[in-house]
């Protein structure tokens, strides 16, 4: 999953990154309110982490703008210094999707994500089943039966991402930007994503056959359940 931090506290953003990266997330970070709209206004991200306090302008505006957007579900939470129960129901009446006052603990922050992700995908634990595999989107594992199937990083999010996505058409540039990122940054003539894939299906079908993981001609992926 892609996570945008829009924080202007140089160290407590690096914090952040840090302990996402090790989390399996791709991370990116915008300093300031007009960073920010160009990352939001460009790319689609599963959570945006929203400072209020940022040097040119206020997260609660940047919030209502990007609220205002069509057919985006970016997960937003705010995390900010100001804890008062008037602004706590301030931004979560402005749209968003959870509210961390500083301080808090990285493990309370990524237990909450994990919640929204469940939410959002109507699931009701962190496992979940498709064709007897067996998803973990806590621990990041993958299981068929009992037995664990060592997928690198990238293969794990392709997968988790398809699966939480199912019966819909996943484009490969939106399966790149939830993987890989920003993609302004990425070269889209490149195959990897398919290279990746092919690699995906390759260890699945030692377990089991994966004709439900289907190629859509010229358009991306989809798992059909």
């Amino acid at each position: 999953m892609n996570v945008l931090i829009v924080e202007d506290e140089k160290s407590l953003a690096l914090e952040i990154d840090q302990f996402l990266s090790r989390e399996g997330f791709t991370v990116e970070h915008a300093r300031s309110r007009k960073s920010a709209e160009e990352k939001i206004f460009v790319n689609n991200y599963d959570f945006i982490l929203l400072d209020l306090g940022l040097p040119d302008g206020d997260g609660f505006d940047l919030l209502k703008a990007f609220k205002k957007l069509t057919e985006r579900q970016d997960a937003v939470i705010v995390l900010t210094a100001r804890g008062a129960v008037d602004d706590r129901i301030h931004g979560l009446e402005a749209g968003a999707d959870d509210y961390l006052p500083k301080p808090f603990s990285l493990n309370e922050l990524l237990a909450r994500m994990h919640a929204i992700t469940r939410r959002k995908h109507k699931l009701e634990s962190n496992d979940i089943n498709i064709k007897g595999f067996r998803i973990n989107i806590q621990n990041r594992t993958v299981h068929h039966g009992e037995e664990r199937i060592n997928l690198t990083k990238k293969e794990f999010e392709i997968f988790n991402y398809l699966v939480l996505n199912k019966n819909r058409v996943i484009s490969r540039t939106n399966l790149t930007e939830h993987v890989w990122g920003d993609v302004l940054e990425i070269n889209s003539d490149s195959n990897f994503v398919d290279v990746h894939v092919k690699n995906l299906r390759k260890k699945l079908s030692q377990f089991s056959p994966v004709d439900w993981f289907e190629t859509v001609r010229s358009i991306g992926y989809r798992i059909n359940i």
